[in-house]
C-alpha cells in the first residue's frame, strides 16, 4: 500500500511505516495498517514481525488534525483497534525505533513485545502539552513499568534519550547508529531460526501468565508444557539434536 508496506517470506515479516518525513499516522494510514495486520493474522507460518519506520524517524505520533472533536472518535477506534490487534498477534512482535518515537508512535512501539532502539531515538508522550492524554500509554505503562514511571512520563510530557528509555525499561536494547540495521536483522533472524509453533506457543504462555499470581502462572506453564508443547514434533527434534550434537531440523509442527 502507499504508506504501510508488509514484506518478507517464511517465518519473518517486516512491516514498514512509510509516510515521510516523520511517519505521522492518519486515518488513511491506519486503514492500511489494518489491512497489513489482516495479512499477518492469516499467516500461521510466521514467528516474528518486525515493525519499523522508513526515513528519519520511526513515528512522531497520530496526526493532530485527527484529534479534533469531529474526527477523534473514528481516529481512536482505528488506532486502538490496530494496537489491540498488534498486541494479540500470535507471533513475536519486535519494534525497531529510531529518530522521533513520540505520542502514538511510542504507544505503537510499546504494543510490541520487544523494542530495539537506535542510539539517536527520542521517546516520549508529549500529549499533556496539548491538553490531552495518551489513552494507550495510560492503560499500558502502569502494567509494564509501574505507576510512578507512568505518572512521570505521561504527566511531565518529557522526552527520553534511547539510553534513558533503556534504563527505564521501555527499550530492551540500544544499538549504535552504524550497527542498528545489522543488529536488528540479526536479532530478528535469531528468533526466526527457532521453531515457529514453539515461538508462538511460548508467546501465548508469557502473555497469559503475565497477569496471574506466580503459583497460578507456574501451574499454567506446567500444564501447557506437558499438554501442548510436548504434543508438537519440534521439541522432540530439538532435544534429540542437542543430544546428538547436530543442528535441529524443524518440522514446523
Amino acid at each position: 500500500s502507499a504508506t504501510v508496506r508488509l514484506e518478507g517470506a517464511g517465518p519473518a515479516l517486516t512491516l514498514t511505516l512509510d509516510r515521510p518525513p516523520l511517519n505521522v499516522l492518519d486515518l488513511g494510514m491506519l486503514e492500511e495498517l489494518a489491512g497489513a495486520l489482516d495479512c499477518v493474522e492469516a499467516r500461521s507460518d510466521v514467528s516474528v514481525l518486525l515493525v519499523r519506520g522508513a526515513g528519519k524517524a520511526f513515528c512522531a505520533g497520530v496526526d493532530v488534525a485527527d484529534h479534533t472533536a469531529e474526527r477523534v472518535a473514528p481516529m481512536l477506534e482505528a488506532f486502538h483497534g490496530a494496537l489491540r490487534r498488534l498486541m494479540a498477534l500470535d507471533c513475536m512482535v519486535v519494534a525497531a525505533v529510531h529518530g522521533a518515537v513520540l505520542g502514538g508512535g511510542l504507544e505503537l512501539a510499546l504494543a510490541a513485545d520487544v523494542v530495539l532502539a537506535r542510539d539517536d531515538a527520542t521517546l516520549g508522550q508529549p500529549e499533556i502539552r496539548l491538553g490531552v492524554f495518551p489513552p494507550v500509554a495510560a492503560a499500558l505503562m502502569p502494567r509494564r513499568f509501574g505507576a510512578q514511571r507512568a505518572f512521570d512520563l505521561i504527566l511531565s510530557g518529557r522526552t527520553l534519550t534511547a539510553a534513558e528509555a533503556h534504563e527505564a525499561g521501555l527499550v530492551a536494547r540500544v544499538f549504535a547508529g552504524e550497527a542498528f540495521e545489522a543488529e536488528t536483522a540479526a536479532y530478528v533472524a535469531g528468533v526466526a531460526g527457532h521453531s515457529v509453533p514453539v515461538v508462538r506457543l511460548t508467546k501465548a504462555l508469557v502473555r497469559d501468565a503475565a497477569e496471574r499470581p506466580f503459583a497460578e502462572a507456574l501451574e499454567l506453564a506446567e500444564r501447557r508444557y506437558l499438554d501442548d508443547l510436548m504434543a508438537l514434533d519440534d521439541p522432540h527434534e530439538g532435544l534429540a539434536a542437542f543430544l546428538e550434537r547436530r543442528r535441529p531440523v524443524w518440522k514446523g509442527a
